[in-house]
């Protein structure tokens, strides 16, 4: 690093803590989609389920698990995490909670809104018949995941 034109490390380094924050998030986010996949309490919910037969049917053959959670993991910390970083600074509020929750709700309105009606579950999985209980769920995971991506971004950058 100490060969790169000094203006380049500061970019450099909110882009390390971008995807440290990311993989942060995604790890806790990561812990309660595995507390929820074995013992959750919508069980008929499977929002990773609902992610392997997209891809299933996009490459035409069946996504090992495996994949799914390196692909978790891979789009938590790397893609969101960085848009975060780039998008922090201009995200409302003066603290990581209120950041983290904005990007959070963002988040939660682009799955309610975009994937789950893509993948045939309806406006936040509204065709399962369960309520509110798939909305309310995703809400806590995504919230889950960006509140403690904002908190860890926010304490690397002081």
């Amino acid at each position: 690093m100490s060969d790169l034109p000094r203006r380049s490390r500061p970019f450099l380094t909110k882009i390390r803590n971008s995807i440290i924050a990311g993989l942060c998030g995604t790890m806790a986010h990561s812990l309660l989609v595995l507390v929820h996949s074995k013992a959750g309490p919508l069980p008929e919910f499977q929002p990773n389920d609902d992610i392997q037969r997209a891809l299933s049917g996009l490459i035409g053959e069946e996504v090992p698990s495996v994949i799914l959670w390196l692909l978790l993991f891979v789009n938590g910390a790397l893609i969101w995490g960085v848009i975060f970083g780039q998008a922090y600074r201009f995200l409302p509020g003066k603290r990581p909670w209120q950041k983290g929750i904005f990007f959070g709700l963002s988040a939660w309105a682009i799955m309610g809104l975009v994937f789950f009606p893509l993948v045939g579950r309806g406006v936040f999985a509204i065709s399962l018949g369960l309520e509110a209980g798939p909305a309310v769920l995703m809400l806590v995971m995504l919230l889950t995941y960006s509140v403690t991506m904002s908190f860890v971004y926010d304490f690397l950058n002081r």
